[in-house]
């Protein structure tokens, strides 16, 4: 990618960033990044919230299992 290309794909991080910051996705740049990278590779967008909504899931479970053990 050549340096303006860069330049784009980050202001297109940034604004993506921004939106989701302005809905309380929880969501910080870098999974952001990394989650659009998956759908640029042609994982559905729809199933991919689908499983960051399940592990959000199973990490509140963990974490209330274990601080009930304390």
């Amino acid at each position: 990618m050549d340096g303006a290309g860069v330049e784009r794909a980050r202001e297109a991080l940034n604004l993506a960033h921004a939106m989701a910051s302005l809905i309380n996705s929880g969501l910080d740049r870098q999974t952001l990044s990394i989650l659009i990278g998956l759908c640029e590779h042609g994982v559905n967008p729809e199933a991919l919230a689908t499983v960051v909504k399940e592990l959000r899931r199973e990490a509140a479970a963990i974490e209330s299992t274990s601080k009930s053990k304390e």
